[in-house]
């Protein structure tokens, strides 16, 4: 089998996707912007062959890259990055060359944000109201004839929450419009409620053999535009009715052999229109796996070998390699921002709590949304979680 892996020294930790593969037999073939000495040894080792472009954004030379491999080692069987970001360009490689997986037409279904709302609605999950922003008077009588203020505009095609505002009033609006905006906006209904997710890998016939879920703050907005702390968690288990619902969207978007990334709110007061409090409402769809060290995360949360369970369903169409009945924890993320000063250190706080799995620094591409400095430790009890939570946010 031959798998490109697009990108595979960024982020740091998606080499194991290749190592993984290529442990099961798998001919990787990397291709990113690296220079290949500078790359990490454990890439280089994960890898068959690298292809060095001078930028991953000129489609070109990208495509260059695959057909020399395909000229090299024949029928390219797997294309993929695992990354939001070139979602389309995998999509558009994959239709050029023939690859098995979503090809350019699927890919607009679960890139586009209002395009996505509708396989919510056929897989039977409430979606907030939405608009595209045309002009300020036709948007001010979508607020004052539907939704009401607050609402969120957001790019119809973006990754995760960047260029997303939340619009309390008609002055926000007029600002909004006075900044200008170069690519399709989308207007909605602002949703009060909790972040949850369904997450996993599911196999060629879209049936789901391993997931996960987590718990988020309510606004992952405010943290990316505000600069602010991000605290989440990986769950014990998975919450009956988001695996429910979750089958049902996947099903929806006939998602095959991914790593899937499904959002919801679980809302925190009624809303008309959509539901109860503590019913699931549609967030987003993002088919790749969750960002930075979630992979990680639930690794230590599920005892389990995330990578492993991803190359296995790529090769096997199940799990082959990775046994599935260890114990499970809380797993808690917290990351830090440079503009605080905090009361105690990484060595206080690993006197405290030695089982501390990961602690660094965030590259600064995956800051925004993910702290400068990250702590990751898994908890039996959600009470244990907390208390670490507050030794770690104090501040001097």
């Amino acid at each position: 089998m031959n798998f490109i892996f697009i990108s595979p020294a960024f982020p740091k930790n998606y080499y194991n996707f290749c190592d993984r593969l290529k442990k099961n037999g798998v001919n990787v073939l990397g291709i990113g912007d690296t220079p290949y000495n500078e790359l990490e040894q454990r890439v280089k080792d994960s890898l068959t062959e690298y292809y060095k472009v001078v930028s991953l954004e000129n489609y070109d030379e990208v495509y260059r890259a695959v057909a020399f491999f395909a000229f090299k080692y024949g029928k390219i069987d797997f294309l993929e990055s695992n990354n939001e970001y070139w979602l389309r360009q995998d999509a558009k490689l994959r239709t050029d060359f023939n690859i098995e997986g979503a090809k350019a037409e699927d890919v607009t279904s679960f890139t586009s944000k209002s395009e996505m709302k509708e396989f919510y609605k056929k897989a039977g999950v409430p979606v907030a109201r939405y608009k595209f922003c045309t002009s300020y008077e036709e948007d001010l009588k979508f607020i004052n004839d539907e939704v009401g203020f607050p609402v969120v505009v957001k790019p119809n095609v973006g990754v995760g929450a960047q260029a997303t505002y939340r619009i309390e009033n008609e002055n926000d609006l007029k600002n909004f419009y006075n900044k200008g905006f170069q690519v399709p906006y989308i207007m909605e209904e602002y949703i009060y409620g909790d972040i949850t997710s369904f997450d996993g890998i599911c196999d060629s016939n879209s049936k789901v053999v391993f997931c996960d879920n987590e718990v988020f703050p309510p606004s992952i907005m405010d943290i990316v535009n505000e600069n602010l702390e991000i605290t989440y968690y990986v769950n014990k288990e998975v919450p009956e009715d988001i695996k429910k619902i979750g089958q049902k969207v996947l099903k929806a978007f006939k998602i095959k052999s991914r790593y899937f990334h499904l959002e919801f709110f679980r809302l925190t007061k009624d809303k008309k229109g959509l539901g109860k409090s503590g019913d699931i409402v549609a967030l987003e769809v993002n088919m790749r796996p969750p960002g930075g060290y979630t992979p990680d995360m639930i690794n230590f949360a599920q005892s389990v070998d995330t990578y492993q369970i991803y190359a296995d369903v790529i090769c096997y169409d199940k799990i082959v390699n990775v046994k599935m009945d260890h114990p499970k924890y809380y797993c808690f993320y917290y990351g830090r921002r440079d503009r605080f000063k905090y009361k105690y250190s990484f060595e206080d706080i690993k006197k405290v709590y030695p089982f501390i799995q990961m602690h660094d620094r965030m590259s600064s591409a995956l800051s925004g949304a993910m702290g400068n400095e990250f702590f990751i430790a898994r908890f039996e009890f959600l009470e244990d979680l907390n208390k670490f939570k507050e030794m770690v946010s104090e501040k001097a």
